[in-house]
């Protein structure tokens, strides 16, 4: 009897499909024409708060306005220590704008995982001119070369960005942004206080729980920032309505480790339900709950901020077992 490779192939693809459907409670697999990573229409994505813009919109003679002192064609020039009220001490370019790191950034090896749009709010810091001034120990600077073969500064290992809407020396709007960005501190850790989970704060679970006053047990990431669920995504088949700018004010929450977690439902009335994660057709990977895909609010700028509460009348805070706060499930 003779069995060829494709045959083989067809039925694993098959038996793939029929358990990722059962993983998310469905029945039957979906119709041959359903694309899982298809996007919605985007809307409703709120607001982030006040703001000093970006810097680069064109001014009132209709010529273009000078670049932002945030841009990465600026030179990062002679690092210093600034100290930043609440924040504490954080690394500073020698125009006095902060400097930041991302949590889904790697120090080992260093490695920049924020590029287009986000690389836009968060411009990179050229490595090609820094160097360490007073308060900065030269062996933690570094470089990394970036997807399009610049050379970004890093700070023990951790790629360093200026944000855009840092304008003027001594601003540190970009601390706790999304719960992912941090001020740096000159040893390359996320500065002391002024933002939900900077050095000091007790370590938490990847995903886990608290009773909030208002909203009673909601999720929580791994900085103690409130996790969201959009009401315009789908279950099954999955799919999100959240891409482009709405990622900027919304930013998924990272694939955990299942074992990472504390209170949370990951496995669902089905096994393995909970514990998907979302392959978007962006090409992020989302962790989800229930096979519900999971979001921050950039406008939560400390631990137990719930801001994004409500916002729309389509972004909810989640319960560990995926159900929305304060909204019936559609």
């Amino acid at each position: 009897m003779k069995t060829s490779w494709r045959s083989a192939s067809l039925v694993a693809s098959a038996a793939a499909v029929l358990a990722l459907t059962t993983a998310c409670g469905q029945d039957s697999p979906p119709a041959a024409s359903q694309n899982v990573g298809a996007t919605a229409a985007p809307g409703d994505y709120g607001s982030i708060g006040s703001g000093a813009g970006n810097g680069v919109a064109g001014n009132a003679s209709g010529q273009p306005a000078a670049p932002s002192p945030s841009s990465p064609s600026n030179p990062a020039g002679k690092l210093s220590v600034a100290t930043a009220e609440e924040v504490g001490k954080v690394v500073t370019d020698s125009l006095g704008l902060t400097l930041y790191r991302f949590d889904q950034d790697t120090d080992q090896p260093p490695k920049s995982n924020c590029d287009g749009d986000c690389a836009k709010t968060w411009p990179p810091v050229p490595a090609d001119d820094a160097e360490a001034g007073e308060g900065i120990d030269k062996s933690l600077l570094g470089s990394v070369t970036r997807a399009d073969g610049t050379k970004q500064l890093t700070v023990a290992g951790w790629p360093a960005y200026r944000y855009a809407k840092d304008v003027n020396a001594g601003d540190v709007k970009g601390q706790g942004v999304g719960g992912k960005w941090y001020a740096l501190a000159p040893d390359g850790k996320k500065a002391q206080g002024g933002g939900a989970g900077g050095e000091g704060t007790e370590a938490l679970p990847g995903l886990s729980t608290r009773n909030d006053p208002k909203l009673g047990e909601i999720v929580i990431d791994k900085n103690g920032m409130t996790v969201y669920r959009f009401m315009k995504d789908s279950q099954w088949p999955m799919k999100t309505a959240c891409t482009g700018d709405c990622l900027e004010k919304w930013p998924v929450v990272a694939p955990v480790d299942e074992k990472d977690t504390k209170g949370i439902d990951l496995q669902g009335s089905t096994p393995n339900r909970g514990y998907v994660v979302f392959d978007r057709p962006d090409g992020i990977k989302q962790q989800t709950i229930d096979c519900i895909p999971i979001y921050t609010f950039a406008g939560d700028k400390k631990a137990g901020d719930t801001n994004g509460q409500g916002v729309g009348g389509t972004w909810y805070a989640i319960r560990p077992d995926g159900k929305p706060v304060g909204a019936s499930e559609k």
